[in-house]
C-alpha cells in the first residue's frame, strides 16, 4: 500500500493552495455529512514557526460557500486543557468576525474540527461531536426555534446557531475502514489510503499528496518533520512512564508514612482502651478485696463484743491475731 504525505504537513505546505482545496472539502463533506465548498482560506490563529509548535500543532481557518467559518486544527502533543482551548478558539472567531454595531443575527456559524494524536479525555469512540442544546429541567424537552426564527436564520434547530465541535481521536482507530469517515480516519492515522476507498477527497489525496511529487529538499524537510513527531511522542511516553514511576514511589512513601501514623494512632487508641479495661478490672478487684476486708473487720468487732478472745476471733475470721488486735485498737480510738 502506497504511503502519502501526512495531513498536518499537507495542511501547512500544500492544502493552502486553492488547487488542493478538494482534499479539505472532501474531509469536511464526509465529517459534516453535507456538501462543503471552501470559498477561501482566512488568516488562522498562527502558522507556527518556532522549533516546538511547527511540528506540534497546525491550524487552518476556512470560509465555506455559506459564509460559515471552519477551524481545522491538528495537535500532536498532549494538552490537558485542550477542551478549553477549543472553546477559546471558537469563541474568538465568533467575536472577531462580527463588526462593531452589527446585530447579533450577524454572528457567524463556527465549526471547530480537531484532529488529535494524543489521548484526550476518556471515552470509547474515536470521533466525537459536540453541540449546544437547551433541555427543559422539568419536561425534558429541547427548546426549539420559532417559525419566524427558522425563516429568518435559515436553520431548523437552535444548535445550528452555535459553534459545533468535532474531535477526531485518530490514534484510537484500530479497525478495518468500512465507512467514508473511517477511511479518512485511517488515512489520518497511518498516512495510507485504503485500496478501495470511496470517501470524498481521498482520490485527491492519492493524486496530489504522493511522496514522489516532493522535491529532494521537501522530502528532507518532511522526514525531519516525521522524526520530530516520533521524538515528541517518545518524550510524551517517557514523561508518562516517569510520572507513573514517581507517583508510585511517592504513593508508597506516603502510604508508609500514613500507615505508621495510623498505626501509632490505632496503637494509642488500643492502649487507652486496654488501659481503661485493665483499670476497671483492677479497680473492681481492689474494691472486692477491700469489701471483704471490711466485712471481716466488722465480724471481728462483733465477735469481740460477744466476749471471744483474740485467738478465737482470728480462727473464726481467717485474720491474723495482729490484724484482730489492730481492729480492736481502732475501735478503742
Amino acid at each position: 500500500m502506497e504511503s502519502y504525505i501526512r495531513f498536518d504537513w499537507a495542511m501547512k505546505r500544500l492544502l493552502r493552495n486553492k488547487a488542493n482545496y478538494a482534499v479539505l472539502e472532501g474531509l469536511l463533506t464526509t465529517l459534516l455529512e453535507e456538501k462543503v465548498t471552501i470559498h477561501k482560506l482566512l488568516e488562522s490563529e498562527s502558522n507556527q514557526e518556532d522549533e516546538f509548535d511547527k511540528y506540534n500543532r497546525v491550524d487552518m481557518l476556512a470560509e465555506n460557500s455559506k459564509g460559515e467559518l471552519v477551524l481545522i486544527e491538528v495537535q500532536n502533543n498532549n494538552e490537558f486543557a485542550y477542551f478549553q482551548r477549543m472553546l477559546f478558539g471558537a469563541s474568538k472567531l465568533v467575536t472577531e468576525y462580527i463588526n462593531r454595531g452589527e446585530g447579533y443575527e450577524k454572528v457567524r456559524k463556527v465549526y471547530s474540527v480537531n484532529i488529535v494524536y494524543f489521548s484526550l479525555g476518556h471515552g470509547k469512540d474515536f470521533v466525537y461531536h459536540g453541540k449546544t442544546e437547551f433541555v427543559g429541567i422539568h419536561e425534558g424537552d429541547i427548546l426549539e426555534l420559532s417559525p419566524f426564527q427558522r425563516q429568518t436564520f435559515k436553520v431548523d434547530k437552535v444548535s445550528q446557531l452555535y459553534p459545533e465541535y468535532y474531535i477526531l481521536k485518530v490514534n484510537d482507530f484500530n479497525r478495518v475502514a468500512k465507512t467514508p469517515l473511517e477511511e479518512w480516519i485511517y488515512y489520518l492515522n497511518t498516512g495510507n489510503v485504503p485500496e478501495h476507498a470511496t470517501a470524498p477527497g481521498l482520490d485527491k489525496v492519492k493524486e496530489q499528496l504522493k511522496l514522489d511529487r516532493m522535491s529532494r529538499e521537501e522530502l528532507k524537510a518532511y522526514y525531519k518533520h516525521l522524526d520530530n513527531i516520533v521524538i515528541l511522542r517518545d518524550n510524551i511516553m517517557t514523561e508518562r512512564a516517569e510520572g507513573r514511576a514517581e507517583g508510585r514511589a511517592e504513593g508508597r512513601a506516603e502510604g508508609r508514612a500514613e500507615g505508621r501514623a495510623e498505626g501509632r494512632a490505632e496503637g494509642r487508641a488500643e492502649g487507652r482502651a486496654e488501659g481503661r479495661a485493665e483499670g476497671r478490672a483492677e479497680g473492681r478487684a481492689e474494691g472486692r478485696a477491700e469489701g471483704r476486708a471490711e466485712e471481716k473487720a466488722a465480724i471481728a468487732r462483733n465477735l469481740k463484743a460477744l466476749g471471744l478472745t483474740t485467738a478465737q476471733i482470728a480462727e473464726a475470721t481467717g485474720l491474723s491475731e495482729e490484724e484482730v488486735r489492730n481492729i480492736e485498737e481502732e475501735k478503742i480510738k
